[in-house]
């Protein structure tokens, strides 16, 4: 069995709900939505059915914990594999999962579902940004 710091995990699910807040939205909320086809107005209808959106955020936390709770897992074992440690073990972890597991998968969009190039970066961005905090918070705190 291996140890893992479910603090920690708590943590960087909270993060990850946090840094889709400030993506999402001050950062690239203007360009997202532009990118995802939508409107003011569709904004706006999104924003008024509170309950969906809980929902969707719950969803969200729950997915998020799961992540990181598998990360935390390829953290102990990439640390035996790197002989590293610390900020750098965290950083490689997070870049490694999220190269071999997330990048390829979200290509979806792009190539079966005609989606732009530019949203399949904004979306990889935030999960690159993500799994390499996520990836130091476990290797410090783990």
């Amino acid at each position: 069995m291996v140890a893992v710091n479910y603090l920690a995990i708590l943590a960087c699910a909270v993060l990850s709900m946090v840094l889709g807040f400030l993506w999402y939205g001050p950062l690239f909320g203007k360009i997202w939505t532009k990118l995802m086809g939508w409107s003011k107005a569709d904004m706006e209808k999104g924003m008024a059915d509170k309950k969906a959106m809980m929902k969707n955020y719950g969803i969200q936390f729950v997915g998020s914990l799961f992540m990181v709770f598998v990360l935390a897992h390829a953290l102990v074992f990439a640390k035996a594999y790197l002989h590293e440690d610390g900020v750098s073990a965290g950083l490689q972890t997070g870049f490694w999962n999220w190269i071999g597991f997330v990048a390829p998968v979200t290509l979806t969009g792009v190539l079966w579902e005609g989606k732009p190039w530019k949203l399949w970066f904004l979306y990889n961005g935030y999960n690159l940004t993500f799994l390499l905090l996520s990836g130091v918070i476990l290797s410090l705190w783990v």
